[in-house]
């Protein structure tokens, strides 16, 4: 009976903790990707500025960085709806937009993204450690699927 009970007690605590870390926000750090890793902002190569707005554009949509480099993303978001930027492989941001689908009020709190509210700015500090075309992306749910996605470049 005790190891009953015992078991119980774990299993529901064990759900608690998970229900817990999964909503609302996704937190994870995603310190280091397939993309590259969290940039140093004391080592910043350059600034680069990306505006999101409700047509579901980023302007600029294409970037070009260089293996190594440590790229500094202000992201402003000029439209009345809530975007965000994510940096991943394609099949990365696929992949998640069907989760942002599945739970619509998932934020994320990840070093290769930023949420920014209407009339707000963001910024991602991101080393790309390797060439390569990878992409970034609104995750929100329908944005990345009505177009608001971008290619950074990785190459010498």
């Amino acid at each position: 009976m005790k190891r009953a009970i015992f078991f119980s007690t774990t299993f529901a605590a064990f759900a608690f903790v998970s229900v817990a870390l999964a909503a609302p926000g996704h937190t994870g750090g995603h310190a280091h990707s397939n993309v590259g890793k969290a940039g140093d902002p004391k080592k910043v190569s350059r600034t680069i500025e990306v505006v999101m707005n409700d047509q579901m554009r980023f302007l600029p949509d294409s970037v070009t960085v260089k293996p190594g480099e440590t790229i500094r993303f202000v992201v402003k978001n000029v439209g009345e709806m809530k975007h965000e930027m994510m940096l991943g492989t394609h099949k990365e941001l696929m992949d998640h937009a069907k989760v942002m689908q599945q739970h619509p009020g998932m934020e994320h709190d990840d070093d290769n993204a930023v949420t920014v509210e209407p009339g707000k700015t963001g910024e991602i500090v991101w080393q790309f450690t390797k060439a390569g075309t990878f992409k970034f992306g609104c995750l929100m749910p329908g944005h990345v699927e009505a177009g608001m996605i971008g290619t950074v470049s990785v190459k010498r």
